[in-house]
């Protein structure tokens, strides 16, 4: 192949013999660089997707090549435009595929560090109009792969939260499917249309837009801040489990979604990472890190992001996961599905009896939030039952289900006697407030300030929205008291207490319970939280101290009205 794009290369630069065996072997080494990169990133497909240590030398191999190849091209630019005929969008494809690999190592260890590393090679492309004359080939292919390099710089931004690049992306991205659709007549013009119409609702999907003095939208993060979960203080007794690994599952029906990322799969994500450092804070201009460099250590939990897996997928990275499980560490599942509810009444109460939360069939799967099964005599079997979980309980298990079904999940047993806490979604919502409790940025404050307007986007200024959040602050840390002193509590609860993640989920999920037991609207106890083990009301999410809190917060939201205060009367 090499040789056969040399002579083709050479007679279309002039006759052979002229050419300085100099420049000869500078293409020569180009296209063979070029040619081990492309092998090697098709590659990258057939890698298993669990395990998080059979990859590490293939991808390092990768990055080798494909640094020596960048910085290559950078070196002998002038010969590869002489004697190759190097197209500025042949440049794009390798800064893309280079975006691409930092992209996937992210995924692959869950280090927010390569996330900007990624939007500066994307990014690069953009500055630099890499792909700016790919529109004046007559070739759709080329023009798919500039197509596809803004798809995949919306998903980086999106999770690095540059909202305002992304609506920059998108309007780019809109331009281009246009004369793109309009120049080739294609077929994959409704896929296209898809991807801006998803990628539309998900940057509508969040409900609070926080304001400067000049209208401009403040971005707010979900991520792990210095300041967020509560420190521990003195006296404090929690265990040392540590939070090391997260299946992050979306299987809902009708959801917000870009590419395989739905909305709230795109949050929890965020909930379990800190904020990411820059790598490359000091370059101008992109460039490869030396595979032996290494970014200092962001103990971020280690992830797998599932969207819409069959059972046997969802089985296959949970057992991964557990095997490969840390001493001393905890293992969380996050399952945000549509409900299966049970066919008909049993005459036992076991883990199978209680139906579970939706796994995909691989087939079409009926519309509706409930799937009921007609055949009563069997499970289904498309479905992840309580019991299925059962034998990963031999290891510290952190659970969280948001389902119209969640409290199948209620219904437990510790086999084990190893730390299992569940922590359930309510199963209805009242019409007036569709605000999730797992789903929303901030999701402790977002809870309150959605309320002042229950069907539209809410905004609030910026100066008031850190008032909040410093307020919001002062009562985790009192969540963090009522937990650790109860002498009621199940200890499962303290033994996860001692991560930050895990300890920020739980003061979060305490603080939304407690806020929905005192709205007006919330009225059936089907709009409640649950959890396994149970918390003790008294002591957590009904503590007349907590109830005061939040009523002094609402009064800053001036959203006092909306609440129950009778339950303050002995206070």
């Amino acid at each position: 192949r090499t040789e056969f794009a040399l002579k083709e290369i050479m007679s279309s630069g002039g006759a052979e013999d002229d050419i300085p065996q100099a420049e000869r072997k500078t293409v020569t080494d180009f296209c063979y660089l070029l040619d081990k990169s492309k092998q090697l990133f098709n590659g990258l497909r057939d890698l298993p997707q669990y395990g998080q240590k059979q990859w590490q030398s293939y991808f390092g191999r990768t990055f080798d090549v494909y640094t020596k190849l960048w910085k290559f091209q950078q070196q002998h630019r002038q010969v590869l435009d002489n004697r190759y005929g190097l197209k500025r969008w042949q440049i794009g494809e390798i800064a893309s595929k280079i975006g691409q690999l930092y992209y996937h190592y992210y995924l692959r260890t869950s280090e927010t560090s390569y996330l900007n590393e990624a939007f500066s090679f994307y990014s690069a492309i953009r500055q630099r109009s890499y792909y700016s004359q790919v529109n004046k080939e007559d070739r759709p292919e080329l023009v798919v792969k500039k197509l596809r390099y803004y798809a995949r710089f919306i998903v980086v931004c999106l999770l690095l939260n540059k909202m305002d690049v992304v609506k920059d992306l998108v309007k780019e991205l809109s331009d281009e499917i246009e004369d793109y659709t309009h120049r080739f007549n294609t077929e994959d013009q409704v896929e296209w249309n898809l991807v801006l119409q998803e990628v539309a609702a998900f940057i509508e999907a969040d409900p609070v837009m926080v304001l400067n003095d000049d209208n401009t939208i403040v971005i707010t993060s979900n991520r792990l801040s210095e300041t967020g979960a509560p420190l521990l203080e003195q006296g404090m007794i929690v265990g040392q489990l540590a939070l090391a690994d997260a299946l992050i599952i979306g299987n809902c029906n009708n959801q917000v979604k870009f590419s395989e990322l739905t909305i709230d799969m795109f949050r929890m994500l965020q909930a379990l990472e800190r904020e990411p450092m820059n790598l490359a804070s000091q370059m101008n201009k992109p460039g490869m890190q030396e595979s032996t460099e290494k970014p200092a250590r962001r103990e971020n939990p280690h992830k797998y992001l599932l969207y819409k897996p069959t059972f046997s997928q969802l089985y296959t990275f949970l057992a991964a996961s557990f095997k490969e499980l840390p001493a001393n560490s905890v293992l969380l599942i996050y399952l945000s599905a549509t409900g299966v509810f049970p066919s008909g009444r049993s005459d036992s109460e076991g883990p199978y009896d209680f139906g579970g939360v939706l796994t995909n069939s691989n087939r079409d799967i009926i519309n509706g939030d409930a799937i009921h099964k007609r055949n009563q005599s069997y499970k289904e079997m498309h479905c992840l039952h309580p019991g299925d979980l059962y034998p990963f309980t031999r290891k510290p298990l952190f659970i969280i289900v948001d389902s119209s079904n969640s409290v199948a999940y209620k219904n437990f047993t510790n086999l084990f006697g190893q730390p299992l806490v569940c922590l359930l979604s309510p199963t209805a919502y009242p019409k007036a407030l569709q605000a999730f409790l797992f789903r929303v940025p901030n999701v402790s404050l977002c809870l309150l300030i959605c309320l002042l307007d229950q069907s539209q986007r809410a905004s609030m200024r910026r100066g008031l929205w850190e008032k909040c959040q410093e307020y919001l602050r002062k009562i985790n840390r009192d969540i963090a008291q009522l937990l650790t002193h109860s002498r009621s509590i199940d200890q499962s609860f303290l033994q996860f207490f001692g991560d930050e993640f895990l300890r920020l989920l739980l003061t979060r999920f305490i603080f939304c319970s407690a806020t929905m037991r005192m709205h007006k609207i919330f009225r059936e106890t089907r709009n409640y939280p649950e959890s396994y083990p149970q918390l003790p009301r008294d002591e957590t999410v009904e503590n007349p101290h907590l109830q005061k809190h939040i009523l002094e917060l609402a009064s800053i939201l001036d959203v006092r009205n909306v609440f129950l205060e009778n339950t303050l009367d002995d206070y």
